[in-house]
Order: structure tokens, then sequence, then C-alpha cells
């Protein structure tokens, strides 16, 4: 009966969290109905040229965040692996669990060091755990440090991106020295694009305000309340990115949404929009629950990128 029960909000809390608009219901302290506010400003076209110079390379990181940390860190990982290039592993690390696999890589063509998580592991019931833990606590302010006391966010997300905070910063602050780097790039799809939310925001708040901190994530779903969003607006502005692929249901919040609206049959060649203001009405905020599609949430978002496990099985 308790499993039933479990497996039971599981199935719940996934179908909650996936509604864009505020939620009629909620489950005791568990308050689904986070106020967001809705924009309905014009959508902006991305040509493929932008698609490919900006999105691109974050999306192939994010996907061999899902290959297993022993593999990453020898570049072993097949495909998922080949296709980054000349990159130097610094650490990799995570169980697939409680701790979702992530590592922190130096790019070296691009001289960028880079940092990715690992999204949701569904057949994992440990990292689901991470999703179902949404209650809003307070920012850790060790860790955010100019997040106000108005700052509220999910409980699950701020303790998994804790797991792994100290070995991120001294990783990322060590390869900008040993390096010479001046820019960091910060990525991960799903759980993993709320935890690199979270690592942008920290970075960016810690790290020497002339290192260049970009963060392009994919299927985020909704990190904390307004005035988490409004923050991130104010700290990352235009260099924050979070991609939603078309009926993708999890939710979102912040600014700088680029909604894939199409996909052609090859996964290759993805219509894609940038949308001004908070969940945009005309984007993924817009979405009945009707349309909803896991897979697209999955992927494939453009040039045949797909995020997760069963996309690098190593």
């Amino acid at each position: 009966m308790r499993a039933f029960s479990l497996v039971f909000l599981l199935a719940a809390l996934r179908l909650a969290a996936a509604a864009p608009t505020p939620v009629p219901f909620d489950l005791g302290d568990i308050n689904l109905n986070f106020g967001g506010e809705t924009s309905e400003q014009d959508l902006v076209k991305l040509t493929q040229e932008e698609i490919t110079s900006k999105l691109v390379r974050p999306a192939l990181f994010s996907r061999a965040s899902y290959c297993s940390s022993g593999v990453v860190q020898n570049l072993s990982c097949g495909d998922a692996c080949d296709a980054l290039g000349n990159v130097k592993i610094l650490v990799a690390g995570g169980d697939d669990e409680l701790v979702p696999n992530f590592f922190v890589a130096h790019d070296v063509d691009k001289d960028t060091i880079v940092v990715a998580h690992q999204g949701t592991n569904p057949k994992n019931l440990l990292s689901d755990l991470n999703d179902v833990n949404i209650l809003q606590v307070d920012a850790d302010t060790a860790i955010l440090p100019a997040a106000g006391k108005d700052v509220k966010m999910h409980d699950g997300f701020l303790s998994t991106q804790a797991r792994t905070a100290d070995v991120v910063f001294s990783t990322v602050s060590s390869a900008l020295a040993s390096t010479g780097a001046k820019k960091v790039m910060v990525t991960g799809h799903s759980l993993g694009a709320a935890v690199a939310s979270i690592d942008a925001m920290m970075l960016r708040m810690k790290l020497d305000p002339s290192v260049a901190l970009t963060a392009t994530v994919f299927g985020m779903p909704r990190v904390g309340n307004k005035a988490w969003a409004d923050l991130v607006d104010s700290t990352l502005g235009s260099s924050f990115t979070h991609v939603t692929n078309q009926d993708d249901p999890v939710p979102r919040h912040p600014n700088n949404e680029v909604h894939i609206t199409a996909v052609d049959a090859s996964g290759n060649i993805a219509t894609a929009f940038h949308c001004p203001g908070q969940e945009n009405e005309n984007c993924a905020a817009g979405k009945s629950l009707l349309d909803l599609s896991v897979d697209n949430h999955r992927g494939p978002y453009f040039q045949n990128i797909s995020m997760a496990n069963r996309f690098c099985p190593l």
C-alpha cells in the first residue's frame, strides 16, 4: 500500500508540475500554485545559424552528462563524448541517484570552463525523489549570497545543487586560474537544468565580474517563486537561456525562453523562437494539459540531439 501511494504521489506531482498555469489544488504543505506572471510579447524567430552557434554545443554537453562519471572522466562514452571534441575533463562525479551525474571540463578550442548536470533518471526512485521534494524554502545564502528573504526555492532542487556546489565552485575557480580561461558555460537538462541554473547564479555571484558566464539549459522545471525568477533575470540577464521543446510538460519561469515549435522528421532541423518576458503565453506557458508530450522533453531538440539515460547507456 505504501509503495502504491508513493507511485501515485509521483504520478500526481508529475502531472501537476506539468501545468504552466496555477494549479487549483495543493497536497498538504505542497502548494503547486506559484502565482507566476505571464507575458504575451511577440516572438522572434531564430535562424539555423543562431541555433547552431548558441544552442548546439551546450546541448552536446547536457547529453554527455547522462553518461556515467567513469566513462565521462575517460571520454569513453561513445558518440556522446566524441561529439565534444577537444575537451579535458577536470572532475566527474555523481551516483545517478541522490547525486545526479555531473562534470566540469575545459573546452579547449573554445577556451571555456564547462559545468554540465544530468537530469532525472526515471528508472531510479532516488533521482525521482529529488523532483518530488517540492516544498518551497528560503535560498541558501552561503551558496547564493545575494538572495533576499523573499526568494523561495524548490527544496529538492536546492538540496541536490548543494551536494555538488563546493566541488563545482572550487573546480571552476582553480580551472580559471590554471588555464587562463575567461569564460564559463553552465548547462543541464530537466533536473540538471534546475541544478545548472542555481550553479550559474552561484558562480555569477561569487566569481570575478570579469569572467564571462553563460547558462543554456533544456527542459528546465520551475526552480522557485517569482522573486527567484526576477533575481535570475537581474543577475544573469541575457546570458541565461532556457530551451523548451514543443509540448514538453515540464514548467518553467524566468525570462529568455527559446521555444522550439517544430522539429523535422530527421530530428535535425528545428524551428525555434525567442520568447520575451517570463512565461510567455505564446510559447511553452500557453500549452494545454491535453497537448503535453514527455517525448518532447527528451528530444530530439535539433541536430538529432536527445537527452536521457537511454541516449547515453554507458
